[in-house]
Formats: C-alpha cells, sequence, structure tokens
C-alpha cells in the first residue's frame, strides 16, 4: 500500500510541475487573442482579437525586419560560435604545451566577469572601429564563450586520442581529422551548444539595445522592449509579440532535443 502511495504521490508531483511549467506558456497563446482588458482581468479563455493584436502590431512596430534580424544575428552568432568554440575546446585537450592548463584557466576566469562590466569599453572599441549598427558588432562578443569552449573540452576527452594517432600515421591533416572525425562523433555536443547559443544570442536584448540604435537593425526583444516603453501598454499586442519571438527558441529547442542532455553532459558516441 505505501508502495503505491508514494507512486501515486510521485506521479501527481509530475502532474502539477507539468502544468505550471506549461502553464505560462498556455496563457500567453490565449491572451495574444484577446483585448488587453481581458488580459488584465486575467481571462482564460480564447478570444476573437487576434486579427486586431496583429494589426496593431505591424502598425505600431517593423516586426517582420525585426524578426529577420532576430535569425539573421542568431544563426550567424550560432554557425560561428560553434566553429570557433568548438576549435578552442578541441585544441584544449588534444595539443600539448605547458601553457595549456594556465590558458584554459584564464578563459574559464573571464566567466566571473559581468558583461556589464565590459560594455563600455567594448561600446568605445567597436564605436572607433565603425562596428555600430552593424551585424558583426553584435557577433564578436558571442562567438566564443568560455560555456562553449568548455563544453568541446568536454566533449573531446571522451574522443578516443588513438583515434587521433591513426589518422596522423595514415597522413590526414589537423584539419580533415577535426572536421572529418571530431565532428561527425560529437554531433550531440554540438547541438547542445547550438541550442544554448542560439538562445542566447536570440534573447540578447542588453548588448542589441547598446550596440544597435536604429528601427531598421533593431531584433525583437528591443521591439518587445518598445511596446511596453509607451504610455499605455496593450497586453494583447504585448503577448503576440512575445509569442511570435518565442517561436523559433521552440523550434530549435524541440528540433535537437534529442542531443540536448546528452551533448550537455559530454557524451560521445
Amino acid at each position: 500500500m505505501s508502495r503505491k502511495l508514494g507512486t501515486f504521490v510521485k506521479y501527481a508531483f509530475l502532474v502539477v510541475a507539468s502544468i505550471l511549467s506549461v502553464f505560462p506558456l498556455v496563457w500567453m497563446i490565449i491572451a495574444a487573442t484577446n483585448k488587453s482588458v481581458d488580459v488584465i482581468a486575467g481571462k482564460l479563455t480564447f478570444g476573437t482579437n487576434l486579427l486586431e493584436n496583429y494589426r496593431n502590431l505591424i502598425a505600431l512596430q517593423p516586426v517582420w525586419s525585426s524578426f529577420g534580424n532576430s535569425c539573421k544575428y542568431a544563426l550567424l552568432v550560432t554557425v560561428v560560435a560553434l566553429v570557433i568554440s568548438s576549435m578552442a575546446g578541441y585544441a584544449f585537450e588534444v595539443y600539448k604545451s605547458k601553457w595549456k592548463e594556465l590558458g584554459y584557466t584564464l578563459v574559464l576566469m573571464t566567466m566571473m566577469v559581468p558583461f556589464v562590466a565590459l560594455m563600455i569599453p567594448l561600446f568605445q572599441m567597436y564605436s572607433k572601429a565603425g562596428l555600430l549598427n552593424k551585424a558583426i558588432g553584435f557577433m564578436l562578443p558571442s562567438i566564443a564563450t568560455p560555456l562553449l569552449i568548455m563544453m568541446f573540452r568536454t566533449g573531446a576527452k571522451s574522443f578516443p586520442k588513438e583515434i587521433i594517432e591513426a589518422a596522423r600515421i595514415d597522413g590526414l591533416g589537423e584539419i580533415r581529422i577535426f572536421f572529418q572525425m571530431f565532428v561527425p562523433v560529437t554531433k550531440s555536443t554540438y547541438a547542445a551548444a547550438a541550442v544554448v547559443t542560439f538562445m542566447n544570442a536570440w534573447n540578447n536584448y542588453l548588448w542589441a539595445k547598446v550596440i544597435m540604435s536604429t528601427d531598421a537593425t533593431q531584433t525583437m526583444p528591443m521591439l518587445i522592449s518598445n511596446l511596453i516603453s509607451g504610455y499605455v501598454t496593450d497586453y494583447g499586442v504585448l503577448m503576440l509579440a512575445v509569442l511570435i519571438t518565442t517561436i523559433p527558441t521552440a523550434i530549435v529547442f524541440f528540433a535537437l532535443q534529442k542531443n540536448f542532455v546528452e551533448g550537455i553532459t559530454g557524451a560521445v558516441k
């Protein structure tokens, strides 16, 4: 009897936790179909104001150009960051040097420096270099992060070193070993890193607000901020904008979720 009670409590807890996790997403979808007054009143049923909210949204903000900017910036950051960080993590593990561990420690120590402390010097540097309101200015601070380097080094620890030595004996160059052998074997690490990097780049508001100052270069988080900063906030329109912003990250996560946990733990098959 006690075993059945324990099983019941466990599943009851999982059901409640699942409902609490899913409810904000469901409420956001419902709110996007209602008027602002209904959202404020806490209405939990679907409304008929979705098209009106969409018309108001595109009238207030350049939604699809901002959406395109976010897609472009996030994809560029993800691709470049995966290439550079994976090479760095691989090199820290595979190649021998007496300064390797010191360099790796210094890289990890940069995680303790808050990005807010770096924004002013970065802005001054990028302003002098003419990188304001440009995609490369948005990308540069994110293309080689300590977290990604640590993830790829962890993945490289599980990569059999005998394969590398055998490939070198057979005459394969280091670039071919990396791209033809290491990359396919550690695809789960790449998937996890892609999810983390894409979400961080997509949701990046602070740096985008600093480096991008025109409507033509604004991203979706900046657009949502603009909707909130007015004298009156239309919460139906706001929830619709948040819903549109959420869709790409949800697609990326669900597309790569099978390899996400495996990649986070650094497992290699």
